[in-house]
């Protein structure tokens, strides 16, 4: 191939992926257009790169999208030798609060028993557990040690400073924020394993395909059995019928094994909850459809 045509293959090649692109924010933008919410997305592929974002160094809330990253500190710990998943630790009836989503406490409703760290990640990443989750925060410091081991992955855009329990007041609920650019930042990082050991990013990318909530959301816009890796969060609504948030974020396997990472966050929603979920597939479909065109 000559100098003249591998110039001419590079500036066609860049041609096709701008207007690929332009047309898939058209689509994201036309999804949201005539929506009561505002989205803030972050897409790239693992393996060639192609990146667009919406909104995406807007700051959102998180809600439950944090168990991602507070796995990541608990792993880390593993991975130090400080921690063990298969040491168990002492959940007390305390430990698991009332009137939260909890299925440890559905399964354990008075505590006061022994669960390995291996299987409260699962309850907390895999199901959402919000006990779990507390358990977890407490179990490697506080807030403060999740936010400088966040911080020195060289991720800045990130905050924590409630746990669940502390979420339960409104005002709490947009404290936890990051935003999709950092989020799909994060993802990259973990999956290539720049964060934790080759074991423990394979364990805790399988338990994040496990994951059994949010089905009809980022998991609808894909075809079925599709591999996806993801973390969701989701607030309640007010009397106003408000609602916080509601994200996925995901890191997604292609038929021809290469993968893209999706983080859609919606916050300030007014939407029914059917059309928010719905919101959240259809964003999905056209960035799968995008990447397999």
């Amino acid at each position: 191939m000559t100098k003249f045509s591998i110039v001419l293959f590079s500036f066609l090649s860049f041609q096709v992926f701008s207007q690929g692109t332009n047309e898939l924010r058209n689509q994201l933008q036309q999804i949201i257009s005539s929506k009561s919410a505002t989205l803030g997305v972050s897409v790239k592929g693992i393996e060639n790169k192609d990146t667009l974002s919406i909104n995406g160094n807007l700051k959102m809330p998180m809600m439950s999208v944090f168990k991602f990253h507070i796995a990541l500190a608990v792993l880390h710990k593993v991975d130090e030798g400080k921690l063990n998943l298969t040491q168990e630790i002492f959940i007390k009836k305390k430990d698991l609060k009332e009137d939260t989503w909890s299925p440890m406490k559905v399964d354990y409703p008075e505590g006061n028993v022994n669960l390995t760290l291996d299987k409260i990640l699962r309850y907390t990443v895999s199901h959402s557990d919000n006990n779990g989750c507390d358990i977890l925060i407490n179990l490697v410091g506080g807030t403060n040690y999740i936010q400088k081991f966040i911080n020195d992955q060289g991720i800045k855009d990130f905050v924590i400073k409630v746990n669940e329990d502390q979420m339960k007041t409104w005002k709490n609920l947009y404290v936890n924020t990051t935003t999709p650019i950092a989020t799909t930042e994060l993802l990259e990082k973990f999956f290539k394993g720049e964060i934790l050991k080759q074991e423990t990013t394979k364990y805790l990318y399988q338990i994040m395909v496990e994951t059994s909530r949010g089905l009809t959301w980022m998991k609808a816009g894909l075809p079925e059995n599709t591999e996806l890796a993801h973390r969701t969060g989701i607030s309640g609504t007010n009397d106003a019928n408000l609602r916080v948030a509601m994200n996925d974020i995901g890191i997604v396997k292609l038929p021809n094994g290469k993968h893209f990472i999706l983080s859609v966050y919606l916050k300030d929603i007014t939407e029914k909850r059917e059309d928010t979920e719905k919101i959240i597939a259809d964003v999905t479909k056209a960035v799968w459809d995008y990447f397999i065109r």
